[in-house]
């Protein structure tokens, strides 16, 4: 009788495994992701619509809040933080300001806390309405993020991570989002970041388009109620 073999792959790999054939030799890829061929081309055409869209709607808002910010208090109108995003590439995160100028140099790389008495009065708006995210409309047309991705961490955080959570750099895979699976199941700001890693896994195992507007939806949603953003 004819003998088959069926490999215990859950083994190795936390993404989904697949297999090609390379000069008739069967290659299985440990950690496959459905981000890639048509896939990517569909959620980069989302991107590139979506985020164009975006910028067009929320331009007055744009303008009100760097008239805030500039009325309100010194410093420059952006805040550029260095990011790391697809393939542990680093890029410059977009926000507006929302804290005072040089806030880290005594303090280092901190996660925001509640009453942070680092941010300006404005900021405090702009961060619990997550308004303060919204110049990363540009880094989705630049193709440096996606719309919807895990969250994007400063690499400091990820040298620390890496080595602490097993699988951590895996949600390197994709692009980072605005928003993501984790942020819209509450695991955002200074929570978990085990259980952080867990949703983002998840998205990149069980990606689709419509997974995608389900999470910009309940994003819309996420952004009302302000859980943990601060």
């Amino acid at each position: 009788p004819d003998i088959k073999i069926i490999p215990d792959l859950t083994r190795f790999t936390r993404l989904t495994a697949g297999v090609q054939l390379m000069r008739g030799l069967p290659i299985i890829d440990l950690h496959d992701s459905p981000l890639s061929g048509t896939g990517w081309i569909l959620k980069r055409s989302m991107d590139i619509i979506g985020s164009l869209l975006g910028i067009i709607l929320s331009f007055p808002i744009f303008v009100m809040i760097i008239l805030a910010i500039r009325l309100t208090s010194k410093g420059p109108i952006y805040y550029k933080q260095t990011r790391m995003g697809l393939d542990g590439q680093a890029f410059h995160c977009l926000k507006f300001r929302t804290m005072k100028e040089n806030a880290e140099e005594k303090t280092g790389a901190v996660f925001a806390q509640p009453d942070d008495h680092r941010t300006t009065m404005i900021g405090r708006y702009l961060r619990k309405t997550s308004l303060d995210e919204l110049p990363q409309l540009l880094n989705v047309l630049r193709g440096e993020m996606s719309l919807v991705g895990p969250r994007p961490e400063r690499p400091f955080f990820v040298d620390q991570f890496r080595l602490q959570i097993p699988g951590y750099m895996l949600r390197h895979k994709v692009k980072t989002g605005i928003t993501g699976w984790a942020q819209v199941n509450g695991w955002r700001g200074n929570t978990s970041i085990a259980k952080r890693i867990e949703c983002d896994l998840y998205y990149i195992q069980n990606w689709s388009a419509w997974l995608d507007i389900k999470i910009l939806l309940l994003t819309i949603e996420e952004v009302f109620r302000g859980k943990n953003a601060y």
